[in-house]
């Protein structure tokens, strides 16, 4: 669900009178095998109740996609889904055979869960590849300062003063 005009954090359950009674603006359901239609029936009953603008249903069994829109005190269904654009959220939907595509306002697709790992992973290890470079940039630059010091110290044993070359 998302929820305008509260802070952000972790929530067990959104309790909306906790929460200066401001309830969501929009609702994402995912359908699972464990769901059944009079619960989902009475979610949705009750998020048209409590003034929900937006409500969206997902199923990835089927990869089908079904959203209402509130239409003065009433959710009524959108009839074109493929390709709507969320007016609270500016996100637009789309529905290919792999599933649900959701698009950014920017037009940028969302990553999914494996994809956001993947660039996780990548970056922890471009990070990892640094630290070694700059770990090995460090020992060159202290086994140069250790040479340079002999080869002053050397100098000053033969009389010379290396500040004066």
């Amino acid at each position: 669900m998302v929820v305008f005009g509260r802070p952000k954090g972790y929530r067990g359950s959104y309790q909306q009178w906790n929460e200066d009674n401001i309830g969501p603006q929009v609702v994402f359901e995912i359908w699972s095998p464990g769901n059944r239609p009079a619960p989902m029936i009475q979610k949705f009953k009750f998020y048209e109740r409590y003034g929900v603008e937006e409500y969206y249903l997902y199923d990835p069994q089927t990869l089908e996609l079904t959203g209402w829109q509130r239409v003065e005190e009433e959710l009524e269904a959108i009839e074109q889904i493929d390709g709507w654009i969320s007016p609270r959220l500016g996100v637009r939907f789309g529905l290919s055979e792999t599933g649900l595509e959701m698009f950014g306002p920017s037009g940028e697709p969302f990553v999914s869960f494996v994809e956001l790992a993947q660039l996780r992973q990548q970056a922890e290890a471009r990070a990892q590849e640094a630290e070694e470079r700059a770990t090995e940039a460090q020992t060159l630059l202290e086994q140069e300062r250790s040479r340079s010091q002999a080869l002053e110290l050397r100098l000053r044993e033969m009389g010379i003063d290396p500040n004066q070359l």
